[in-house]
């Protein structure tokens, strides 16, 4: 796989809540939360924490990766 391939995994430390933890997306949906993150005006961090509060509510409870692949496809299709 390309470096630059949309579809190659990387891996974020990010702060929630006071705690560490790691993040694992597709450079692809790095760039788009990014990208949200910016129009938005926030860190990346924070919109992480936002999502991470929202998928507390969950009854499913995705984990967290999955739960930021929902969220931009969802601000993407809006």
């Amino acid at each position: 796989m390309a470096a630059d391939s949309p579809t190659r995994l990387q891996k974020h430390s990010v702060s929630i809540a006071g705690h560490r933890t790691s993040v694992t997306l597709e450079a692809a949906f790095w760039d788009a939360l990014t990208a949200i993150a910016r129009h938005r005006k926030a860190t990346v961090a924070g919109l992480i924490a936002e999502i991470d509060d929202a998928r507390a509510a969950d009854p499913a409870g995705p984990n967290l990766s999955s739960a930021i692949r929902v969220f931009v496809l969802r601000e993407r299709q809006a």
